[in-house]
C-alpha cells in the first residue's frame, strides 16, 4: 500500500488521521512541523504528502510545500493542503505554493475523503491544467 506524510501540528488532529489512514491500509509517517515534514519527505519518499498550512516552528506549511517543490525528487509527489483555511483566497495561496489540491479541515466525507486519498496516492501528481 501506498505511504502517506502527514504533516500536522495538532496532535488530536494527526492522530484521528493517522488512525483513519492506517485503517484503509496505508503506512503513515508523521511531521510536527514544516521543518520536520521537509525533512521526513525527503528520508521516506512518500507516495502522496498532506500538509497542514498553519504550522509551529520557523516556516509554515505554503512555505515547506515550496521548498519540496523546489526538489526535482518531488515533481510527481501529489501535496495536498489538508488545512481548516477555508477562507477566500486560501485555496488559490496553497495551490500558488504547489499543493496540488486543497482539503479543508474537519474532514465531514469520510468516503470522500478516502476515495481522493486512493486516487492521489497511486495515480500521483495530476497533470496540469491547460486550454
Amino acid at each position: 500500500m501506498a505511504k502517506i506524510l502527514l504533516v500536522e501540528d495538532d496532535p488530536d488532529t494527526r492522530e484521528l488521521v493517522r488512525l483513519t489512514l492506517e485503517l484503509y491500509g496505508y503506512e503513515v509517517v508523521e511531521a510536527r512541523t514544516a521543518e520536520e515534514g521537509v525533512s521526513r519527505a525527503r528520508a521516506a519518499a512518500p507516495d502522496l504528502i498532506l500538509m497542514d498550512l498553519s504550522l509551529g516552528g520557523k516556516f509554515d506549511g505554503l512555505e515547506a510545500t515550496k521548498r519540496l517543490r523546489a526538489d526535482p525528487a518531488f515533481d510527481a509527489t501529489p501535496i495536498v493542503a489538508l488545512t481548516a483555511h477555508a477562507m477566500a483566497g486560501d485555496r488559490e495561496r496553497s495551490l500558488a505554493a504547489g499543493c496540488d489540491a486543497h482539503w479543508t479541515k474537519p474532514i465531514l466525507d469520510l468516503s470522500a475523503f478516502k476515495d481522493n486519498v486512493a486516487r492521489m496516492a497511486t495515480e500521483g501528481r495530476p497533470a496540469p491544467y491547460t486550454t
